[in-house]
């Protein structure tokens, strides 16, 4: 909650400039169209790993009506369910109705986050496996940095595998510090088990940009050079669970291959092979 102003002589107290208003503690910058961000956590949100909410700030004023609306668009929660605080992970778009505006926050301002989680991209929508596969795009690592901090991925899963293209090499900044973070977080090594990020495998790779791996992951896996590469067999439905985060010509690629597999899309209400999250904002 924002901070209360002092109580006056009518026992009157002022509200929130903000309609479920959260307080920014925290910006990072990574590149001219990428940034994150924290903000303090509602008490009373409860979220599962990989489930997002509506935040957002208030539009301009209508120049007619000077009427004043709230500008919100769904974005992954990137921290853990765990977490003291809330953590996200956005695009910068210099026309966005919403972006244009969320990418000049600093610390001390505040974000409206309406505390009703939802998504698709939980353990609860998948059934039991031994590999799990993350397939992200530009800043759909959002949820996956959620999940990658979650002790249920490790306890559920031998293997975990993370890919992420991008662009260029600076998009993956974001990605590649928070999987090198986890080596030297005490807490996660307490909790899960001391080196549990060895079951992870992280494939990066660039579409534009010079980089160590080029390519779309898509045409990667067609070839089989991803999975030469990270040193297993092809997606099989009785081992293998995938998450899918990206942008809609990308999800609907792997969700024909992933069906080419013999995989099954899952859901909330029917647990299965593979989930997409459809709100993604890239």
């Amino acid at each position: 909650m924002t901070e209360m102003t002092p109580v006056t002589q009518d026992k009157t107290k002022a509200v929130p400039a903000l309609p479920d208003a959260q307080t920014v503690t925290e910006v990072k910058h990574y590149t001219d169209r990428l940034f994150s961000f924290r903000c303090t956590r509602p008490a009373s949100l409860r979220f599962r790993s990989g489930e997002f909410v509506m935040i957002g700030l208030m539009g301009d004023p209508h120049p007619e009506t000077g009427k004043v609306k709230p500008l919100l668009r769904a974005y992954s929660i990137a921290s853990p369910s765990w977490d003291e605080e809330m953590e996200f992970y956005s695009i910068k778009v210099p026309d966005g109705p919403l972006t244009s505006k969320l990418q000049h926050i600093k610390v001390g301002d505040e974000v409206i986050l309406r505390p009703k989680p939802v998504g698709t991209l939980v353990h609860d929508a998948l059934l039991p496996g031994k590999r799990l596969w993350f397939f992200a795009t530009g800043t759909g690592f959002a949820p996956f940095a959620s999940l990658l901090r979650e002790p249920q991925t490790y306890e559920d899963y031998d293997e975990v595998i993370i890919t992420h293209t991008c662009r260029e090499v600076g998009e993956l900044t974001y990605g590649r510090d928070l999987i090198e973070g986890l080596k030297q977080d005490e807490l996660l090594n307490e909790v899960i088990g001391e080196g549990f990020w060895k079951k992870i495998k992280y494939y990066p790779t660039t579409t534009r940009e010079e980089s160590p791996r080029m390519g779309r992951i898509t045409d990667l896996m067609k070839s089989g050079e991803a999975f030469a590469d990270l040193g297993v067999p092809p997606l099989n439905k009785d081992t293998d669970r995938a998450m899918i985060c990206g942008n809609m010509a990308f999800n609907l690629e792997l969700k024909a291959m992933f069906e080419d597999y013999g995989l099954e899309e899952g859901a909330n209400s029917k647990p299965a092979h593979y989930v997409v999250e459809k709100a993604f904002l890239d």
